[in-house]
Formats: C-alpha cells, structure tokens, sequence
C-alpha cells in the first residue's frame, strides 16, 4: 500500500504542476500536455526502485488506461488532451506502457527504461523544441517535422540508449547510435499520435535485440 501511495503522489504532483502551469500560461496547452509526458518517465525507475511486481504493475496501468479513455471520450480533465489537433497519443501511450510492462518488466528492465524514456524524454523534448524554436521543416504523412525538433529527438535518444546500456555493460557499443537513429525515423511517423506507440516499443525491443542480447 506504501508503495503505491508513493505512485500516487507522484502522479498527483505532475498533474498538480500541469495544473499550476496551465492556470498562468492559457496559450501554452501543448506546453501543458508535455510536462505531463515527460514528467512520467522517471515513474518506471520509481516502480522499479519500491520493487513493485509485474503483475501489480500490469493492474495498475491497465486502470490508468481505462481511466484515459474515459477521460478521452467524456474530457473529465481536460487537460490531458487539450491539443491543437486530433491525437490518439495519451491512448497510445498507456498502451505503450502496458506491454513494455508485460514483456520486460523482469526481463529485462534496462530494454523498458529505455524504450520508455526515449518516448517521455526524445519525444516530449523534441515536440517542445521544435515548437519553441523555428528551423527547417517539412510535412511527413500531414505532419509537420522540424529538423530542431529531429535533432533534438536523436540526442536525447541517444543519450537516453548510451546511459542505459553503459549503466547495463560498462562498455561502448556502435548500436547506440542505430537504436537512437532508428527511433528518431519511427518518430515521424505521428499521424494521430501512434508515435507513441511504435516508438517505445521498437526502441525497447531493439535494446533488447542489440544490447541486452
């Protein structure tokens, strides 16, 4: 029960900064989704820390999905989903989350953190960047990619990969940079949002394929 109190009260700090922060900047709701994105991502480590099992994992995060639908279909909090345009992410997200739970959270929690903070961290740093500064850009399946926000995207996927697997092997490894190239590529791909799908769980499974294995 501590444990996830502790869960808990994490989660309700972020919302509660979102909050705060949505409160002085009305213009800024992508802002305001992002810190909910990447404010997440340590909540893994977290877990993984209070060593909370698979299966409670996997409960808890199937109700936080249902919960997101709900939310997504009756705007409860409005906040999570108060975009610009028509987007799935906050679905695809959760979902993201739950097999990365079920398919490595005992074997191979390094792949897990990896995969999901390369989705919280590339790709929320990425959308904050390329929006905040102006650079080259381009329209990729009627989305619009900025080579800031690209960039941005690759180094933050890199360093999350080189982090991680040097935490893991103690070595360098040439497939860093593939498993963070590889992730950036997938990241154009956000039509409705699945970037937040395939993202996680490609990357995941590619630390696990070339690093882990």
């Amino acid at each position: 029960m501590v444990k996830f109190t502790v869960i808990l009260l994490y989660l309700f700090s972020i919302f509660l900064v979102s909050i705060v922060f949505k409160k002085y900047n009305k213009d800024s709701k992508e802002i305001v989704r992002k810190i909910i994105h990447i404010g997440i991502g340590p909540l893994i480590p977290i877990a993984q820390f209070l060593k909370i099992n698979q299966n409670s994992a996997l409960i808890f995060t199937g109700i936080v999905s249902i919960m997101v639908f709900i939310n997504y279909t009756y705007k409860l909090f409005p906040t999570i989903e108060d975009v610009e345009r028509k987007s799935y992410g906050t679905l695809f997200y959760c979902l993201s989350l739950f097999i990365l739970i079920y398919l490595f959270w005992d074997k191979d929690p390094y792949a897990l953190i990896s995969g999901f903070f390369i989705m919280t961290f590339g790709d929320g740093l990425a959308g904050l960047i390329g929006k905040s500064f102006n650079s080259k850009s381009w329209i990729f399946f009627k989305q619009k990619k900025s080579l800031y926000g690209t960039m941005t995207m690759f180094l933050t996927s890199l360093i999350v990969v080189y982090s991680i697997g040097y935490a893991q092997q103690n070595t360098l490894n040439l497939n860093y940079f593939t498993i963070a190239f590889c992730a950036t590529l997938l990241e154009q791909f956000s039509v409705l949002g699945i970037d937040n799908f395939i993202v996680p769980i490609s990357s995941a499974l590619f630390f696990n394929f070339f690093i882990t294995n």
